[in-house]
């Protein structure tokens, strides 16, 4: 593997990318010494960036490749370039399927960036370029595709599979593991993507929108928060209100999902339809808290849905 050292970026110099991609299937296999990620990417050649087919370089940090498949074709060591930033392969048609499984250490990887371990629980922080950490990708913000990620572990130690969009199916796998499949319809760049896999408890409501569609309101927590959850869930459902009468903006999904992390390395993030939110900045209980500390927490709350159609602006 070649080690590439980091290049000044300029906005002056920006390009469109070469390749684009459409559909991004995700399977994780969590277990407590590696994950294993396998990702097939749908990608197409960028008709803004004229003719030909230009090598595609992929963005991947601390992985390990085990497999790479073009086009339903593996690849030997002869047929790509790797280094320890890139992957990079050579398509042969305009559109085309990459395959490639990894390896990854979240349990020992300490920079809260990508996928990681939060006590017994997994997590992922991918803004602005952690998602690189978890699959080779084209991790820049102006690359947006519809994800499908199906994520698979420990029934015990992690009864609850969380990712973007709307769960689609679920079951028992082998030797006392299970799964779930989260299907997100809406394109987004990589740094919005969220996984959470762990022991949470869960408080639920519901919101009819303005079409009288129901949404499933869910903020998950460790036991001992259980009860710092209601003015959060509260400011939930007078931010979607609010974002309703003043502009029209119903929410798009089945579900919406908060889920507080005691090590989390922002405040928040607005992660399509699963917000992760640092605890603190999201638990407080009418009875210890400050008025001041309920105000920011309806802040931060509605700060954070109004990204689901404002973006990172």
């Amino acid at each position: 593997m070649r080690t590439e050292q980091p290049k000044m970026i300029y906005l002056k110099d920006y390009q469109a990318p070469d390749y684009l991609i459409d559909e991004t299937h995700l399977t994780f296999e969590l277990f407590e010494d590696h994950s294993l990620v396998h990702a097939q990417l749908v990608m197409r050649r960028n008709p803004e960036r004229g003719a030909g087919l230009p090598p595609l370089v992929l963005d991947g940090q601390q992985l390990e490749l085990l497999s790479v498949n073009l086009a339903d074709q593996a690849l030997t060591a002869a047929d790509y370039q790797l280094t320890d930033s890139h992957l990079t392969v050579q398509p042969k048609s305009a559109t085309f399927t990459l395959d490639t499984t990894v390896k990854i250490h979240p349990e020992t990887n300490t920079a809260l960036e990508g996928l990681y371990k939060s006590g017994s629980m997994f997590c992922t922080q991918c803004e602005a370029e952690g998602f690189r950490k978890i699959t080779y990708y084209l991790d820049r913000p102006d690359v947006m595709s519809t994800f499908t990620t199906t994520v698979i572990a420990e029934q015990h130690r992690y009864p609850i599979l969380l990712s973007n969009g709307n769960p689609i199916a679920s079951g028992p796998g082998e030797d006392g593991r299970h799964w779930a499949t989260w299907e997100d319809p809406f394109k987004k760049p990589a740094y919005l993507f969220a996984l959470v896999a762990g022991d949470l408890w869960c408080v639920e409501d519901t919101f009819t929108t303005m079409t009288d569609r129901t949404v499933a309101l869910r903020i998950y927590v460790e036991p001992e928060n259980i009860d710092k959850c209601q003015h959060a869930m509260t400011s939930l459902k007078k931010s979607m209100r609010w974002d309703e009468e003043t502009y029209g903006r119903e929410y798009d999904l089945d579900i919406f999902m908060i889920v507080a992390v005691n090590d989390f390395n922002m405040g928040a993030m607005e992660n399509k339809g699963l917000n992760i939110f640092n605890s603190g900045a999201v638990l407080a209980r009418a009875e210890t808290a400050t008025d001041a500390a309920h105000q920011r927490v309806e802040a931060i709350v509605a700060h954070e849905y109004f990204h689901n159609w404002s973006g990172n602006a």
